[in-house]
């Protein structure tokens, strides 16, 4: 157990574990990812981005309830151990872990990416090296300093967001000067509301399950938030209905106003070629802006969540003690310095792997997410039965058959991904996720012996 001086502090409120979510799931995978899914799906990507919103929905709703009913639980691991087992507890830590830290990787280059746009004179590993040594920094403050900050850059980002909705539906229903109302024709022209088959939406379900990833990082909160049993079952639900309106309304309004097929094939991110339209001067700038501070806040919550399994792997003996060290600010800084290190690995790897990086990595990304929602759900559904006596003050209405919608969804999705999805990407996701396996039974053995 760890002493009263090295504990972390609950210091988060309900509004810092809210904007986390939102800054972990409004990232690159909206701002980015948003032209590969659209080009997978067409116009029937909003079908794609309910049916994620719905799952997500039903999977947070457990995840909420167990941690309500589990005070002590400090992470992922601690919910899930005493229902499943010690093996998809050791798994769902690892692939958490390896999510965040890759992710973090892609999204440093991506920062960097954007930031040459206005600094061309400057090569991309300084600039990344830059993005990574500030958010770092961050981290290594105080874990109010760091909830501060990210919840101002969620909150900025998300204003911007709520302004090209409101300027997206005046383009769309107002006419003026110049300017014709846009309608919905472009719905249903250019090959129709499905113009991929229903083929193309499970293709983009592995997008749509990739940037819905990292909501779940309220699960990693638990050991530094204050009276989580009040907290998360709130923080839940309002991060949930932000997130499908932040992704619903501007993938509606993204379709409705730019023909499907043209949105792949330009530079610049359809955000950006909305704000052009519009006519608002210095578009493409604004954008940049939003989207360099939405990747930043994204790699925020993700050194925060990776740096926290690491420590409590560490306090639990299962990985060496000094990652368990906290400073005197009550974070866990070589917990933080080790996945800022990786950080920092997988920047060189991307550099040289080329501009396909991101995709790559977004595909074994998108596998990890679902897995991890997998687990939750099965975790949940089981979690009744091992504690039927409990009483909580926040229970899942509909259990199970919300729960059970979510894993049949979930594993139907994961079949159709796997015969969509590049086999580059499965193998490498599989190959991780064998040699994650074969740690446990490596160090089960080592432990007997």
């Amino acid at each position: 157990m760890e002493k009263d001086n090295q504990k972390l502090q609950r210091t988060m409120t309900s509004r810092h574990i809210t904007m986390m979510a939102l800054g972990g799931a409004i990232g690159a995978g909206l701002f980015k990812g948003s032209s590969a899914a659209i080009d997978l799906a067409g116009p029937s990507v909003l079908f794609a981005y309910l049916i994620g919103g719905i799952i997500l929905l039903f999977v947070m709703q457990g995840l909420a309830e167990m941690a309500v009913r589990n005070h002590e639980a400090r992470t992922f691991r601690d919910l899930v151990q005493k229902i499943l087992g010690k093996y998809p507890a050791y798994f769902l830590d690892w692939i958490y872990w390896k999510m965040w830290v890759l992710n973090i990787a892609a999204e440093s280059v991506v920062a960097a990416i954007f930031i040459q746009y206005w600094l061309p004179d400057y090569p991309i590993w300084i600039l990344a090296l830059s993005v990574s040594v500030l958010v770092t920094a961050i981290n290594l403050l105080s874990v109010k300093v760091f909830a501060e900050t990210e919840y101002w850059l969620a909150l900025i980002k998300i204003t911007v967001i709520v302004v090209f909705i409101i300027a997206g539906l005046v383009l769309l229903l107002v006419t003026f000067g110049h300017h014709t109302a846009v309608g919905f024709s472009n719905l249903t022209e250019h090959g129709g509301f499905f113009p991929n088959g229903s083929t193309g939406l499970i293709a983009a379900m592995l997008v749509v399950i990739y940037s819905y990833g990292g909501t779940e990082i309220i699960g990693i909160t638990l050991a530094e938030t204050k009276n989580p049993e009040k907290v998360v079952p709130k923080a839940v639900r309002s991060t949930l209905v932000r997130i499908v309106t932040f992704y619903l309304l501007p993938f509606f309004i993204i379709v409705s106003l730019i023909p499907w097929n043209e949105v792949n094939g330009v530079p610049e991110s359809p955000f950006v070629m909305v704000f052009k339209m519009i006519g608002i001067p210095g578009a493409d700038h604004i954008m940049n802006a939003v989207v360099i501070l939405a990747i930043i806040s994204s790699m925020n919550s993700g050194l925060y969540g990776s740096s926290r399994v690491l420590y409590t792997q560490a306090v639990d003996g299962r990985i060496p003690k000094i990652f368990a060290h906290l400073s005197k600010r009550k974070v866990p800084v070589y917990a933080i310095l080790m996945c800022t290190l990786a950080l920092y690995m997988g920047v060189i790897i991307s550099l040289f792997a080329g501009s396909k990086t991101f995709d790559f990595l977004m595909g074994s990304l998108g596998y990890t997410v679902l897995f991890i929602w997998l687990i939750i759900a099965i975790a949940h559904l089981k979690s009744r039965k091992k504690q039927p006596e409990k009483t909580s003050a926040y229970a899942v209405k509909w259990f199970p058959f919300t729960t059970w919608i979510a894993i049949i969804a979930l594993s139907a999705i994961l079949i159709g991904i796997i015969f969509t999805t590049s086999i580059i990407v499965t193998g490498i996701t599989l190959a991780i996720y064998i040699f994650i396996t074969l740690t446990y039974v490596y160090k089960g053995r080592f432990q007997e012996n």
